[in-house]
């Protein structure tokens, strides 16, 4: 038996043979190729924030409790504190300035500001991408029902009332 285990696939060994300085890394953001020399430690969060200068997720809690930095990963939602950055190559990843298309507002985007969604905005972009996530994935049909799907993403300022109204509104518009 290898040291690396009977199971693991090419792209694991290539992981594991990474490091410990920076690596280039390949990721698919919001439709666009772009490639970075990181350390196979550094977040996905980071990635985004710091290297590819995308702010729209944000640093809350850097623990995976609070969703302000919520992505999408291959169309799926993920906490971009808790990713590796490194694990997404090859997957394409959107974050919330990757939503719209043609350069106008995604119908959550709207919904949000005509509903009032949002107070001081930060948690807002991880709101935006799990709520649009939660439509998708069928799981709006009612109030109960939003509240649990949208439960690991926190507003500080307690707009939910907002939130789930503007979720609402684009569901149905959606």
């Amino acid at each position: 038996m290898s040291v690396r285990g009977p199971a693991l696939t090419e792209r694991g060994a290539a992981l594991l043979e990474q490091g410990p300085g920076p690596v280039r890394v390949g990721l698919s953001v919001n439709g666009a190729k772009r490639t970075l020399d990181i350390e196979p430690r550094v977040s996905l969060l980071d990635a985004l924030r710091e290297h590819l200068h995308l702010t729209g997720a944000k640093k809350g809690c850097d623990q995976g409790t609070c969703g302000a930095c919520t992505v999408w990963v291959d169309g799926r939602r993920a906490l971009a504190c808790l990713t590796l950055a490194v694990t997404c190559e090859g997957r394409e990843i959107t974050t919330v300035e990757g939503l719209s298309e043609d350069g106008g507002l995604h119908e959550m985007q709207r919904a949000f500001i005509a509903e009032d969604a949002f107070q001081c905005g930060y948690c807002t972009p991880g709101q935006i991408m799990s709520a649009v996530a939660m439509v998708h994935e069928g799981h709006a049909g009612d109030d109960d029902e939003i509240k649990e799907w949208m439960s690991g993403n926190i507003c500080r300022c307690a707009a939910y009332p907002h939130i789930r109204a503007a979720i609402r509104a684009a569901r149905d518009r959606m």
